[in-house]
């Protein structure tokens, strides 16, 4: 692949850009400077630097982004600062998405890519992948409360029952929630049906994939090949 279209492919412009980029000395390999933008190199596996930062090539990027609260999972927010202000503008320019969102007052894993095919997987209500909620709650929980929320809750304006798939008490007044569908404020309804109200909501991981206990909020890091099969391993 020519050096040019790999940059272009990789979200660092236009051809034009990227062949400019090139010429300009900005590109690199293994701390060797090229600047021919039109040299064929095979991405298999490549590292490369643009402006002394290294970049993996991913011929689709997934990557698992810690979103913090006070932010929107929209390219047109409206009353917050949208989640991509806090992602490099390499990755708005190859329109990675975020599979599903978060409200803005929620915090935790989100995945991230420009993979379509992904999306649709991680998104299909058929795929049941489960999601796993950290849920800090106003009012003590209970045993009934857990057991009703494992029988299915009746939702305001909606006719069919929602479920958690698991619902473990951790301490008075915190609860780790599964689910497997992703209805309008589904957890924040769900707890409402029971009499409570959450007061703070964290999603803690998304099929066998967990958020790192050491990537702080709005930071980010590749998903590779292992990490997408933990993300699989707890699914149907």
């Amino acid at each position: 692949m020519q050096i040019e279209r790999l940059l272009q492919q990789q979200g660092f412009g236009t051809r034009k850009g990227c062949r400019n980029l090139v010429r300009h000395g900005r590109f690199a390999i293994q701390g060797q400077v090229i600047e021919d933008p039109f040299l064929d190199i095979d991405p298999t596996g490549l590292k490369f630097t643009v402006d002394d930062q290294e970049w993996p090539y991913f011929e689709k990027a997934v990557v698992l982004f810690h979103k913090p609260a006070g932010y929107e999972c929209s390219r047109k927010p409206k009353h917050h600062p949208g989640i991509y202000t806090l992602l490099p503008p390499q990755f708005v320019e190859r329109d990675i998405q975020s599979v599903g969102r978060l409200d803005e007052d929620t915090t935790g894993l989100l995945i991230m890519t420009d993979d379509g095919q992904l999306i649709h997987s991680l998104s299909s209500p058929k795929r049941k992948v489960p999601k796993v909620y950290r849920v800090t709650v106003r009012h003590p929980l209970d045993e009934p409360q857990r057991q009703a929320l494992l029988a299915g809750v009746m939702l305001n304006d909606d006719p069919d029952p929602a479920h958690a798939v698991a619902a473990e008490i951790v301490d008075s007044h915190t609860l780790l929630l599964t689910i497997t569908e992703g209805r309008y404020h589904q957890v924040k309804r769900m707890l409402a049906a029971v009499s409570n109200r959450v007061e703070a909501l964290c999603r803690v991981a998304v099929g066998g994939l967990e958020l790192p206990a050491d990537l702080p909020p709005g930071q980010w890091r590749w998903l590779e090949a292992a990490d997408l099969e933990r993300l699989w391993s707890k699914s149907p």
